[in-house]
């Protein structure tokens, strides 16, 4: 009787809208942008880069454009994740071994960028990376105060745009778990370590990351699964120019009218996602202590 409010809602939000969207998938679009049921392969086919609309006269052709876009997604989202573990640990960890009056201004700080609006935040940073914007205009007073000759830098619209607007978005999301980990560490484990004569170095691989692990795993998981289906950050900072899986889903729906094929992408990268964090999660835990050895 207790987890059945929690199985209806599970229910109806979760497992009734992906077999919708899987039966969606395997239709057909009809003219007027409606789904046909039927039972075809044909989505998929099309996002493996195979279709039957060739103007080769050959019965299938190929066409590597979605496998580009989905392998763009993977790699943006893995290399998304690695640099915000770089820029949240170190944080994490200066904020953990801070004075414990001072932890909650910090986290505090952390946490204040969060109150904006998401899409305001990266309009933010279209202010900051545009022709005529923050860091140009520094370099170009720079340059002039030293009669060097300057032309703008084209940082927007290119993939580090996205991937720098994907790092802010998301690395709170890292820096929490972390520091969650590192809080609960008992000092006394540190002082022991310094009277066995450990190095800091050795002290910080034996004892403070492993046991920091679970808040890392944690905040692997927080970034990775939502960078693979975002597209604001993409459709903002990238334009036309970087075309994510979540942009190609999302225009589906939207421009094209095709929920059909919206419906496939859709549920490809959720199936992507999930074997990425199920082998993550076998080799690194799914957030448990790990013990010392």
């Amino acid at each position: 009787m207790l987890v059945s409010p929690t199985l209806v809602i599970m229910i109806g939000l979760l497992i009734i809208p992906l077999l919708l969207t899987m039966i969606i998938s395997f239709g057909r679009r009809d003219p007027d942008g409606g789904v046909i049921y039927t039972f075809t392969l044909a989505n998929y086919a099309r996002l493996m880069g195979y279709s039957t609309n060739c103007d080769t006269g050959a019965a299938t052709c190929f066409d590597p454009l979605y496998i580009q876009i989905l392998w763009k997604s993977v790699t943006l989202a893995f290399q998304t994740t690695f640099f915000v573990i770089m820029l949240a640990y170190p944080l994490s960890y200066f904020i953990a071994r801070s004075r414990p009056e001072r932890r909650n201004m910090f986290l505090m700080m952390v946490l204040v960028p969060l109150w904006t609006n998401f899409v305001i935040r990266v309009y933010a940073w279209m202010m900051i990376l545009r022709t005529q914007g923050v860091i140009n205009g520094f370099v170009g007073w720079l340059a002039g105060l030293l009669g060097l000759p300057f032309t703008p830098i084209e940082m927007l619209y290119t993939p580090g745009a996205v991937l720098v607007g994907m790092v802010y978005e998301f690395l709170p999301f890292m820096i929490l778990p972390i520091y969650t980990s590192l809080e609960k560490i008992d000092n006394s484990l540190y002082e022991a370590a310094a009277d066995l004569g450990a190095h800091p170095i050795h002290t910080f691989l034996r004892v403070t990351l492993p046991l920091s692990m679970p808040g890392v795993v944690a905040g692997t998981i927080l970034v990775f699964i939502p960078v693979m289906g975002t597209f604001i950050v993409s459709d903002l900072l990238g334009g036309q120019k970087v075309i994510l899986v979540g942009n190609l889903i999302q225009r589906q729906f939207l421009d094209a009218r095709d929920p059909t094929f919206g419906s496939a992408a859709s549920l490809v990268l959720m199936v992507m996602t999930l074997i990425v964090t199920y082998f993550y999660t076998k080799k690194f835990g799914f957030g448990e202590e790990i013990v010392i050895g």
